[in-house]
């Protein structure tokens, strides 16, 4: 017998399923999940999120990119969009930035497709998962800067890719880290570390001063 409204299995979407895009997405969209990613062709359902190791410094780390695209013209900004980035990926970055003519596109039906060329984690619970299978898959696709943030070791990893590897950025004596890929956008770590907003934007200023 079949009991009305009761889930398939053929629409279930759980963690650990191995499934290809394709399928993914049909699983998803008939889904009432708000968070979920593919990453080397397995299903990764996020938790509920926490304020203070997830919630608040996403939040920075969005102003501090959305202040950067707002100075520069042809760049876009996203929370949590989901990317296509191949068969068995498709990942729902905490933020992203690329340019309007870069690598990564708009697909007809709103998604982002291709390789944006800044992506940045907020990794509390999740920072083998960032720092493993995502980085892989991130360094592979072509992502030019990947920024881990692990709030509760109160550490950001800023990776540039350097002929098909990442290599990491480091902090010059000042404790400023400056992409590689976008000039003028720098980030003051021991302020952003901090919540000490002010000082992470003037920071920034200070780099987009020097365009």
């Amino acid at each position: 017998m079949v009991i009305a409204n009761s889930p398939s299995s053929l629409t279930i979407l759980e963690n650990g399923d191995r499934l290809n895009r394709e399928e993914f997405e049909r699983r998803y969209t008939a889904s009432k999940i708000k968070k979920a990613e593919l990453i080397e062709g397995i299903v990764h359902v996020a938790s509920p999120l926490r304020f203070t190791p997830h919630g608040k410094p996403h939040s920075n780390i969005i102003t501090w990119l959305g202040t950067y695209q707002a100075a520069i013209a042809g760049l876009e900004v996203g929370i949590e969009p989901t990317v296509r980035l191949d068969n068995d990926n498709e990942p729902q970055p905490d933020a992203v930035l690329f340019r309007i003519d870069g690598n990564a596109r708009i697909d007809d039906d709103g998604y982002i497709s291709g390789a944006p060329e800044l992506i940045a984690e907020i990794a509390a619970s999740t920072v083998f998962y960032d720092l493993h299978s995502k980085k892989r898959t991130y360094e592979r696709s072509g992502v030019k800067e990947y920024i881990v943030w692990r709030t509760l070791d109160r550490q950001i990893d800023w990776f540039i890719l350097e002929n098909g590897k990442y290599s990491q950025l480091e902090s010059d004596a000042l404790g400023v880290m400056r992409s590689q890929e976008f000039a003028g956008l720098w980030l003051n770590v021991n302020a952003i570390l901090s919540n000490d907003m002010s000082a992470v934007l003037q920071t920034l200023q200070t780099g987009l001063s020097t365009q």
